[in-house]
């Protein structure tokens, strides 16, 4: 079944890669300033978009003049914006290349309080002129030096929003924002066949090595690590919180609609022992449902879709409510989390990114966890979102459909709500006689300074019950000769180190070092694992092999400076 879902997804990827490449090929027009592309000429036939909205005539602006005069078949005058065509009907007009864009009409649209438009029934894509979303800019990892740089730390991450986010805009017809596209999250977003835990420590530790498929000069290092898992049957009672987001910018299908469906199948999973609160928040925070047990479903279902998209978003207010209801039905020895689901479009009180993560570093002292669910086009605030969960003890999850929300909430619930170690750090030593550079393939907003790994003071990344965490690195191997870069304060005498001069680890190419708390721990401990020549394979391994092309086509989505040969 493993097997079948990677194909599947391998399938899916290539897919979306034609779906890139033909919005990229050949002359294009932009509309307008907008984030859509247009490719003239192709009228009528398929190049992998659907047809364009049929027209309407109405009076207004010319703001599409433009594209008429190109050769678009839009009649008379056409205001409105750009969006995600779902209709059969069209006016014999073009298709779009990899995706889908209409000519709607500005009267279809209704504004909700926070100016976002979400009044039209057929909403799927967002109007350039209302495109909101924020990213985090992070400069990619480089190459570095062993005998500079001999360590390498940064802490895990299970969040898997990036690639079911980047999947959500190519389905959409839009091009992927290369600030979206965070690497390690493409490569964990799926479940790797490695060797169960079979010490006390929570999880298997799994090191496979081969060569680099995208790039000649480098071998491709896999570090792996599998949670041990829990019988469901026999878990620990859940009290959990879900913190919903009500505001007006949740009012399109793919946002609350969605949120309602998504928590409605998790609900049929909870059991007399457990406990639901419903806090929502827009103007102003609410209690819908207090410490209700499991098992009492139909109150609880009815709660959730009771529940209605209106006014700003006060996300500080319900936030602080959420924690002390967490708090006041707190489960000793049980879980304890806030499942908050938003398009994270705080716009009232604590808003910006620095001043939510103060808060949330503060209410995760009292023990209890938060994992945020992210929802919606346009106006997504992935930024503030993925921060949340990172503070929080959490992971962080985009939901794009029922069938991503069955993954994360259903088949995937004891990873999602379930933690066995936290503050989980990677620290990994490289011998210089072997090895003159590396380069970790992703997790630049994971990395640490070296001093923080024994720091147990320092958050890091959470790893719930049957994960998997995986990082890939790029390593240029020692061939024998001397390594002397061309150093100011060093002598060349001291720039390089012999295979002989390392005695008995002349064979060791490096060594992996974790660092890991129970979750209700403050005490980490230490775990270490050598990776000697002999781990070399010139077939590449089935995890590694898996590994390296969801790197790959995170690489090529964003466009990056070291995706060498990748291509789709």
């Amino acid at each position: 079944m493993k097997n079948i879902k990677k194909i599947t997804a391998i399938a899916a990827a290539v897919m979306m890669c034609m779906s890139i490449s033909g919005c990229s090929s050949g002359e294009t027009y932009k509309a307008d300033g907008g984030g859509y592309t247009m490719a003239p000429g192709n009228y009528g036939g398929d190049s992998g978009g659907a047809d364009i909205y049929e027209t309407v005539e109405v009076n207004s602006d010319d703001r599409y003049d433009d594209l008429a005069a190109e050769g678009y078949p839009i009649e008379g005058d056409h205001a409105g914006f750009l969006s995600h065509a779902d209709s059969s009907s069209n006016s014999g007009g073009a298709t779009v290349n990899g995706g889908v864009v209409g000519v709607e009409v500005e009267e279809n649209l209704a504004f909700a309080d926070d100016t976002y438009p979400t009044g039209y029934n057929n909403w799927y894509g967002t109007p350039p002129d209302y495109n909101t979303e924020e990213y985090n800019h992070l400069d990619e990892n480089g190459f570095k030096t062993t005998v500079q740089s001999p360590l390498s730390t940064f802490s895990i991450d299970v969040d898997t929003a990036s690639y079911s986010n980047a999947r959500r805009m190519i389905e959409y017809g839009a091009n992927v924002r290369p600030d979206s596209v965070r690497v390690e999250e493409f490569i964990n977003y799926f479940s790797y066949d490695y060797s169960e835990p079979t010490t006390d420590d929570p999880f298997s530790v799994t090191t496979e090595l081969s060569d680099c498929p995208w790039n000649d000069e480098a071998k491709l290092l896999l570090v792996g690590l599998k949670a041990k898992d829990i019988d469901m049957s026999r878990r620990e009672p859940l009290n959990l919180v879900f913190l919903i987001d009500v505001s007006g910018s949740m009012f399109s299908e793919d946002k609350l609609p969605l949120v309602q469906k998504s928590f409605t199948m998790l609900t049929e999973k909870l059991g007399e022992d457990d406990r639901i609160s419903i806090v929502t928040y827009a103007g102003e925070d609410k209690v819908v449902l207090k410490g209700t047990s499991g098992a009492d479903k139909e109150k609880i279902i009815e709660a959730i879709n009771s529940l209605e998209a209106s006014g700003s978003t006060y996300g500080e207010a319900g936030i602080n409510r959420a924690y002390e209801l967490a708090e006041k039905y707190f489960i000793e020895g049980g879980n304890n989390r806030v499942l908050l689901a938003t398009d994270g479009d705080l716009n009232v009180g604590l808003s910006t990114e620095e001043e939510l993560t103060k808060l949330i570093e503060k209410k995760r002292e009292s023990g209890v966890f938060l994992s945020v669910l992210g929802f919606g086009t346009g106006n997504l605030k992935d930024d503030r979102m993925e921060a949340l969960a990172d503070k929080g003890n959490g992971n962080y999850a985009y939901i794009d459909s029922e069938l991503e929300a069955k993954k994360v909430l259903v088949e995937e619930m004891a990873g999602t709500l379930y933690t066995v170690a936290k503050d989980v750090k990677i620290q990994v030593e490289f011998n210089p006689a072997n090895v003159l550079g590396y380069r970790l393939v992703g997790y630049e907003n994971r990395a640490l300074a070296d001093r923080d790994f024994a720091d147990d003071t320092k958050d890091a990344g959470e790893i719930g019950a049957g994960h998997t965490v995986t990082a890939l690195y790029e390593l240029i191997l020692n061939d024998g000769s001397a390594y002397n870069p061309d150093l100011k304060y060093r002598s060349t005498e001291e720039q390089s180190v012999s295979p002989a001069e390392q005695g008995e680890y002349g064979d060791e190419l490096l060594t992996v070092s974790l660092r890991y708390k129970q979750p209700d721990g403050d005490n980490s401990k230490l775990l270490s694992v050598p990776v000697s020549k002999d781990a070399y394979t010139a077939q590449m391994p089935a995890n590694l092999t898996f590994a390296a092309a969801a790197a790959e086509f995170g690489m090529v989505l964003k466009n990056s400076a070291y995706k060498g040969t990748a291509s789709c």
